[in-house]
């Protein structure tokens, strides 16, 4: 059976958005096996000044795309997502192919099972194509803490591409992606599409599956997709989300079709703009391109109010000590004993576990175990941890009285564009400062999308952040979606 095609240009096969793909494909004007080559010429062409993938796999790409293509040749029934090449952050477990985290500890660690998300996407159909770099263990906001080297924004080589799923916006960005996987524990998605240019959505806590996640913190941990546009976002959601029975946490919710509803109107939308997430440290930049597209969606006929969630002021608090406290416990496991990286000829049982860790864990990674740590211990578990939980439940309580006047809350979704690679790194508490319009939302659980929204002076990109009530990605999408149309 002749599957050939005329040669296409490879750089506007991998510009088109996942769902005209989808559409070329299954009308046999593209073949699977075309994208994903023109695909992986993009990377071999710019990843080596990107650095956004950590591992590649073409051969099997290349095998996965022909099979899709030989059933839609034959006429068979495919799936949502039949020969689009997906790119997956590398702390989601992938069955016999090498998942790392960005860290030393796990380098040589491959995985005996898929992660559910990954299993959906392989029933929809999708290529797997590589996996990302990330920040080690997904702590950090700059993809500067991997153990694989620094990725860079496309935008700009001395810029960052943001955190921690840096690996995954800059690919998108590069046009070395076409949709990706991240995970958002503080702002892990919706940071670095803000930086990157890109879309980026973090669902409601339990909306999608974390089993197969390797867990940072696991009550804010949270797997989401990036695209380059909103609809690929909605497409990408509606694949991977809904209960699994792997995961406690999931949620027995049922999953809308997203795509039907992103052309609705938003006329009678109510959106809050929360006074707290317009203080001091916003760039001036980001503040008046944020204000233009809130004038542009109330020009569709969206309502604007301002509203006030009180105890912002207390999120990074509260967040790094609940992270760090939940890192701490989660990272024990990494102690060289089973699957992580094991110092060799230690003199004892202690040696082992010293200096495998010291040696297996980066300082980031270190820092927030210890911080952890001592927020657990006898005599400072109430001090800290306990009150944190407390301050976490108050915030929770404002964004459910901000969602009893409005539908969806506008914010910037980082306070400045991309920042320049090393500018933070030696500043924790600047760094941690990068994310604290995204903190809030992984606090309280709900759903949160990043969207662009313009260019800054010097042509880095700013975004803008949307966040609903649980459960309702549907309402942020279409909100996004409003925001996407008027660019």
């Amino acid at each position: 059976m002749n599957l050939s095609h005329p040669k296409t240009d490879t750089s506007s096969v991998t510009q088109l958005p996942a769902y005209k793909l989808l559409a070329k494909i299954s009308q046999r004007e593209l073949t699977s096996s075309q994208v994903v080559e023109s695909l992986f010429e993009q990377i071999e062409k710019n990843d080596k000044k990107i650095n956004a993938y950590l591992l590649l796999l073409k051969s099997e790409a290349l095998e996965k795309a022909r099979q899709v293509d030989e059933k839609i040749a034959k006429g068979e029934k495919v799936g949502k997502l039949a020969g689009i090449p997906v790119t997956v952050k590398d702390n989601i477990c992938t069955k016999g192919i090498r998942t790392t985290c960005g860290s030393k500890i796990l380098e040589n660690f491959v995985p005996p099972y898929d992660a559910t998300v990954v299993k959906r996407l392989k029933a929809a159909d999708a290529v797997l194509v590589g996996k990302t770099n990330m920040d080690e263990f997904a702590m950090g906001s700059s993809t500067e803490t991997s153990h694989f080297g620094v990725t860079k924004n496309p935008y700009g080589p001395d810029r960052v591409p943001g955190g921690s799923s840096g690996g995954s916006a800059a690919a998108l960005a590069a046009g070395e992606a076409i949709v990706a996987l991240g995970s958002d524990t503080g702002g892990s998605i919706r940071q670095p599409a803000s930086f990157c240019g890109v879309v980026g959505l973090k669902p409601t806590y339990g909306r999608v599956s974390r089993f197969g996640l390797v867990a940072y913190a696991s009550s804010l941990d949270q797997i989401g997709p990036l695209a380059r546009n909103v609809r690929d976002c909605a497409l990408l959601l509606g694949v991977i989300a809904g209960q699994d029975p792997c995961d406690s946490t999931s949620a027995d919710v049922p999953v809308p079709d997203y795509l039907s509803s992103l052309d609705k109107e938003i006329k009678g939308l109510k959106i809050g703009l929360p006074q707290e997430y317009f203080a001091e440290g916003l760039e001036e930049e980001v503040k008046s391109a944020l204000l233009s597209t809130v004038k542009q969606l109330q020009g569709q006929g969206a309502e604007v109010e301002e509203i006030t969630l009180p105890h912002t002021e207390y999120a990074i608090a509260t967040y790094y000590l609940l992270a760090t406290a939940e890192a701490s416990a989660n990272l024990a496991r990494y102690d060289g004993v089973r699957y992580s990286f094991r110092e060799e000829d230690p003199a004892n049982l202690d040696q082992m576990y010293r200096r495998s860790r010291s040696r297996g864990f980066g300082a980031e990674v270190k820092r927030r175990i210890m911080l952890g740590t001592y927020a657990l211990s006898a005599g400072y578990y109430d001090a800290y941890y306990l009150k944190a939980q407390k301050v976490r439940t108050l915030i929770m309580q404002d964004f459910q009285q901000a969602f009893q006047k409005v539908d969806v809350l506008v914010t910037p979704t980082s306070p400045t564009v991309a920042f320049k690679i090393g500018e933070k790194i030696d500043d924790p508490l600047q760094m941690y400062l990068s994310d604290i319009y995204t903190i809030s939302a992984n606090l309280a659980g709900i759903p949160g999308i990043s969207v662009p929204c313009g260019l800054s002076s010097v042509g880095l990109p700013i975004g803008i952040q949307i966040l609903g009530r649980h459960f309702e990605e549907e309402t942020v999408l279409q909100a996004a979606y409003a925001v996407e149309r008027n660019r």
